[in-house]
């Protein structure tokens, strides 16, 4: 029987878990919003799906084996914790929440529960990611030694005025809303180092005042120029791993460049092979030294009859947790490694404050 799965939060981000959640074969039994009308109007796409306006009825007799959680980050440990207390499974949108100290209060919840937290990294699941997975593992770049992830968002900065642009509610900018996917592939495609030093420095140059930024595309929008940005829109850090792996990390949500100055994307280095993975343009080029010099060669990457990379994602993703509700699987991003990128993500906020290196804790 397939997986009765709750959405909690009925905005963008859980639109797209709804319909991922349904490619994959699991049942969007019902949907939670504090906005009624918003919550029905995602349910009347899925036939049966009950429409609610409160986190304690959702999760109360409606028989649910999972939730997903894709409310805004301050309420990540609260509804988490709510599901988890309620016997539900649970796939977390990232980041995990605002701190540390909250991720542990939601791992605690878990083994309480003896449930499983999916973390929301959706980008692991890309094709591109998943070839770059495989072709690590075979050995074909030998030593991994050195990896770059960047993205260069021109005039992106979502929600401003709003939720995101509010620490209190965000936790931050562009570091903990973008910046933590390519922190978490990063770690994963190299095998889970441990972090142990970064050295980071966050700018927030274009959402204040609010009313003179000018935006070319908006997740979220429209701006409320009465809002709040005190956050960061750009961060630029080097992250130390034990066995002496390096990140590096370049992100931004709003930069003055020619648009597509940069593409996209990640740089794997290793010392017999390397890897330019795009993403979402389903992009993955492998240099090696075997046999010649150098040389390139683009490696054909599938997709779902969807047809694109950013839909094959997240029905993977999707495919993957249903796995783990119904067949007991592991979690592909774990809790833990939602854990382990918050340390990460509280460590360069740190370092780009003290304006020095500093120790993960």
């Amino acid at each position: 029987m397939a997986a009765r799965i709750g959405i909690i939060g009925a905005g963008n981000i859980g639109r797209i878990h709804a319909q991922a959640a349904s490619w994959a074969g699991s049942t969007v039994a019902a949907v939670c919003d504090l906005d009624r009308s918003r919550a029905q109007a995602l349910a009347s796409l899925h036939p049966g799906a009950a429409a609610v306006d409160n986190v304690a009825d959702l999760l109360s007799g409606r028989d649910l084996d999972a939730i997903v959680v894709a409310v805004p980050n301050h309420r990540h440990r609260e509804v988490a914790v709510a599901a988890l207390e309620a016997g539900c499974h649970v796939l977390l949108e990232k980041p995990m929440a605002l701190s540390v100290a909250e991720c542990r209060d939601i791992a605690a919840a878990m083994e309480g529960a003896r449930q499983r937290v999916q973390m929301g990294f959706v980008c692991r699941f890309a094709p591109a990611a998943v070839e770059a997975r495989r072709l690590i593992d075979a050995g074909r770049l030998g030593e991994v030694y050195h990896i770059k992830a960047f993205l260069y968002r021109r005039r992106g900065i979502p929600g401003l005025g709003k939720w995101f642009t509010t620490k209190a509610m965000s936790g931050g900018g562009a570091l903990i809303d973008i910046g933590v996917h390519f922190i978490d592939l990063a770690l994963h495609l190299s095998g889970h180092p441990v972090p142990q030093r970064v050295s980071a420095q966050c700018v927030g140059m274009f959402g204040s005042p609010i009313e003179r930024y000018r935006f070319a595309e908006m997740w979220a929008g429209p701006p409320d120029a009465a809002g709040t940005f005190d956050v960061d829109d750009g961060v630029c850090g080097l992250i130390r791993c034990a066995g002496g792996l390096t990140i590096e990390l370049n992100v931004t949500w709003a930069v003055n460049l020619p648009d597509k100055t940069f593409p996209e994307g990640m740089v794997v280095l290793g010392d017999r092979g390397g890897i330019y993975l795009h993403l979402w343009d389903n992009r993955l080029v492998l240099t090696t030294d075997d046999g010649e010099p150098l040389r390139d060669t683009e490696v054909p990457l599938s997709t779902l009859p969807h047809d694109t990379a950013w839909d094959r994602a997240w029905q993977s993703e999707h495919e993957h947790f249903r796995g783990v509700v119904e067949r007991g699987l592991a979690p592909g991003p774990s809790a833990a490694h939602g854990l382990i990128v918050q340390q990460v993500v509280e460590a360069m906020y740190a370092s780009s404050e003290a304006g020095r290196e500093v120790e993960i804790a």
